[in-house]
């Protein structure tokens, strides 16, 4: 059952928003209260997570999967288009909630594209729950998110425990490890998918440790993995440490395998780690390359390559807006519909449990090589 149920205005036409200028008016992005023109139902879908700080560039990747699917719809349905209200959390769980009670009060969105991250889905999912508000997140992986019994929240990828335990059976079985090592930056998603890989690895564990977002200086770790004589390590964290934890273990000649999660899958861990320490690197995601051209269609849109969480980010929106193609404009109902949806996405098979965690999901591992990180032949993990 829903918490409070809010229905929005009945369906007139769709809705002109933020980021869209037509005959039925424009918005803006950052406010709530803004509206279309009078001929326009004024409906929207809201992002929430980050846009600037150290991890804006993935919050980018999922704005800019939103505005490919709405510039898909939009042209189709010119008279009046649907918009994007965008909320820049930061990634922060403290700033999170204060975005969340804007959202809420926001009767022109239809549904919310995240939040972004397992921290602040854990911070806001009960805010949403209440209020009746569906979500769909694209990379919120943190088991416990879906253990809350918030039926309004959903995600497209795969959660930690799958993707933990197929990097542990990867690093064992695959890459050869007997060893490993397994660091973490103490936040909920890395160090839930951590906890999963530690569990999984059994007598192949020979330490852990964490840092902290931000850190530079990595000199206290490397020392205790080189003591620990482990011949891999895994971190659960984003990519702007990981890039600087691989190259400074390189530097201080550790020559085994390094391996990251779905957070350091992006080209931007090559360029933190640079191309040198960055080979060999093995970084797994819970979900296979885009399309073949899909990257063309969102450049064309962006002005930019898609990147981590672009398709995830793509689908979610997509589900919204067939919902919108369906007639459903009340909360409760958009939820309904979500529950039930299933489609062949761009991220791969979209269905939900009763949960609200995705049906099917393919674990995927991608290889740095020659200083590049191959997204279109992943391994599959199975």
């Amino acid at each position: 059952m829903f918490g409070s149920k809010k229905s929005l205005p009945a369906l007139a036409v769709l809705a002109t928003a933020s980021l869209v200028l037509s005959a039925c008016g424009s918005t803006d992005d950052n406010d709530p209260a803004a509206s279309g023109g009078d001929e326009c139902g004024n409906y929207n879908v809201a992002f929430l997570g980050a846009l600037t700080g150290d991890a804006g560039a993935l919050g980018l990747n999922m704005t800019g999967g939103i505005k490919l699917a709405l510039d898909e719809y939009n042209k189709d349905h010119s008279d009046c288009e649907v918009g994007l209200k965008e909320f820049d959390s930061q990634g922060s769980p403290d700033k999170a909630p204060a975005l969340a009670t804007q959202i809420i009060g926001d009767d022109s969105i239809i549904g919310l594209v995240g939040p972004g991250f397992s921290g602040e889905s854990l911070a806001t999912g009960k805010t949403f729950f209440e209020a009746g508000l569906p979500s769909v997140s694209p990379s919120a992986t943190n088991v416990t998110i879906t253990e809350q019994g918030w039926t309004t929240w959903h995600r497209v990828i795969g959660n930690d425990a799958a993707q933990g335990a197929a990097g542990a059976k990867y690093l064992t079985e695959t890459a050869g490890a007997t060893k490993v090592f397994v660091v973490d930056d103490a936040q909920d998603y890395s160090k839930g998918l951590a906890d999963v890989v530690k569990g999984a690895l059994g007598d192949a564990l020979v330490g852990d440790d964490q840092i902290q977002v931000g850190q530079t200086d990595m000199s206290a770790v490397v020392t205790k993995v080189k003591s620990s004589g482990a011949d891999a390590v895994y971190y659960g964290g984003y990519y702007a440490e990981a890039g600087l934890l691989v190259k400074q273990l390189r530097q201080a000649g550790f020559k085994g395998t390094f391996m990251s999660g779905d957070g350091s899958q992006d080209p931007a861990f090559v360029k933190a780690a640079g191309a040198q320490a960055a080979n060999g690197a093995i970084l797994t995601a819970p979900a296979g390359p885009a399309p073949a051209d899909f990257n063309e269609k969102y450049s064309a849109v962006n002005s930019a390559d898609a990147g981590l969480y672009s398709t995830q980010a793509y689908d979610a929106t997509n589900i919204f807006l067939a919902a919108l193609e369906d007639g459903k404009t009340s909360h409760e109902d958009v939820n309904t519909f979500v529950g039930a949806y299933t489609a062949e996405g761009a991220s791969g098979p979209v269905a939900f449990d009763d949960k609200g965690d995705i049906t099917s999901s393919t674990i995927y591992a991608y290889l740095v090589s020659d200083g590049v990180m191959d997204v279109a032949n992943p391994t599959p993990i199975k």
